[in-house]
């Protein structure tokens, strides 16, 4: 079964990820349709019946709506974490988002043990500029309990109207810290590609998530750095991807489409072996052939696993970094028709060129460097990664939990971006590997001196 789609991002309101968005309104029980038993007609007869016991004897009346809304929710969160119901509301939001300009905090969350996990706060937004980190857990927004709600419930009671507050209630780390943040309300634009000359001779490229506008935003920036930057001179391109929680297939494709003109790209594999897709370059590599570095790391998930993989796979860059977020399935936006709203349904798992599952593993960098955390922040860097998300989809038995987060703030510190910069200028894997190394025997002494 072909499906014609257009590729939407997640956005704050359900979590970061890759999701297809059919254009025609499908059965709700899918093509082809599943015959039903007579043990599934006795179940629907059971809800019928509960449904009937709860309309006329509820000790109030219940929004009935309501009722039928929260149970197709409940039994699509029973599935994996990525699939929901998405009200009319929540479908016209995450449609908005996709265009990279929405209201709220700039958080992409998940769910977990009934609290709101936080993927990761999105570049020069109120949730960054508070501090807020990938992996923190909210327990409360405005003193109200997070418990007993849905995703979409709280991510609509974080949004609000523009320049109002709202305080969350985090809990970081492996202490679960208890930390009151309170925040103003923004518009939020999120500028997808943001690029800068490094060094003079090296093009660095920051994408902080995957929406309509990055793959022109990186071909706007290669053009402008190949114009600006002599080729005898230009070292090659640093891609950042650090704490970027995905967003568009689509998007994502093309930037893979930017530094290599031929091979696979991803695949993704459904339930039966007729949804197999493959998604293959096209003629024309725009980096013309110039070195890549990949920066990766535990907040590095879905879209941004798949330009990892890619790249890697086809050995046209290196990656540095630590394992990134393991996402690796694949979500299918079906709307009801109407003013129902429509299912977000994982209906497939993606897979790089050489045929490897990113789901709940992540992608290992070529070079595993850590960055040196600051003592309040120690063992409250790290993200658990799919791997550790409740009712997950399994992939084997050596799965692997998350990694390092932390990005420091001032360049001067950041040990990857560092590394980046030294192995375009030259320096050897090794030779960089082995200054880390010494590095953080460095800091080692430096500690056990101070401790003592």
């Amino acid at each position: 079964m072909i499906r014609k789609t257009a590729l939407l991002a997640t956005g704050i309101a359900i979590g970061a990820g890759c999701a297809t968005l059919g254009q025609q309104a499908r059965a709700l029980i899918g093509t082809p349709a599943v015959a039903a038993t007579a043990d599934t007609y006795k179940f629907l007869s059971l809800f019928g019946d509960v449904f009937d016991k709860v309309r006329a004897d509820y000790v109030e009346k219940p929004d009935e709506q309501k009722l039928v809304e929260n149970a197709i929710n409940g039994m699509l969160t029973s599935l994996d974490p990525h699939s929901s119901y998405l009200d009319a509301k929540g479908f016209k939001d995450m449609r908005t988002q996709t265009e990279g300009k929405f209201g709220g905090l700039g958080i992409e969350v998940t769910q977990e043990d009934g609290l709101v996990k936080v993927v990761t706060p999105i570049d020069d937004t109120p949730a960054s500029r508070a501090g807020i980190m990938s992996g923190d857990l909210i327990g409360a927004i405005d003193d109200e309990s997070v418990q007993g709600m849905t995703l979409n419930q709280a991510v609509d009671k974080m949004r609000g109207a523009i320049n109002t507050p709202v305080k969350l209630t985090i809990y970081r780390g492996k202490d679960k810290d208890k930390l009151d943040v309170k925040l103003t309300r923004a518009e939020i634009h999120i500028k997808s590609v943001r690029a800068r000359k490094q060094d003079d001779d090296i093009a660095y490229v920051r994408i902080s998530q995957f929406n309509e506008e990055t793959a022109d935003g990186l071909r706007n920036a290669m053009a402008k750095y190949a114009q600006e930057i002599p080729a005898d001179k230009f070292k090659g391109y640093i891609i950042d991807l650090r704490n970027n929680p995905g967003g568009l297939l689509d998007q994502s494709i093309q930037v893979v489409n930017a530094f290599i003109d031929k091979g696979e790209i991803v695949s993704t594999r459904g339930r039966n072996a007729d949804e197999t897709q493959r998604y293959n370059a096209r003629p024309g590599d725009l980096s013309k052939g110039k070195p890549v570095v990949v920066l990766i790391n535990g907040g590095s998930a879905s879209a941004s696993e798949i330009v990892a993989g890619a790249l890697q796979d086809h050995k046209r860059a290196t990656l540095i970094g630590t394992r990134s977020f393991g996402k690796g399935s694949v979500q299918t936006i079906i709307p009801l028709g109407g003013a129902s709203g429509a299912l977000r349904l994982t209906t497939a798992r993606y897979y790089t060129p050489s045929g490897r599952s990113i789901q709940a593993k992540g992608i290992d960098p070529d070079m595993v460097i850590l960055q040196e955390v600051p003592d309040e922040l120690k063992g409250k860097d790290d993200t658990k990664g799919e791997a550790s998300l409740k009712g997950h989809l399994k992939n084997g038995e050596d799965e692997k939990t998350g990694s390092q987060a932390y990005v420091p703030p001032d360049e001067k510190k950041d040990k990857q971006l560092i590394a980046a910069i030294d192995l375009l200028h030259g320096k050897s894997k090794a030779q960089i590997l082995a200054e880390q190394s010494k590095d953080v025997a460095k800091d080692s002494t430096k500690a056990a001196t101070k401790a003592n």
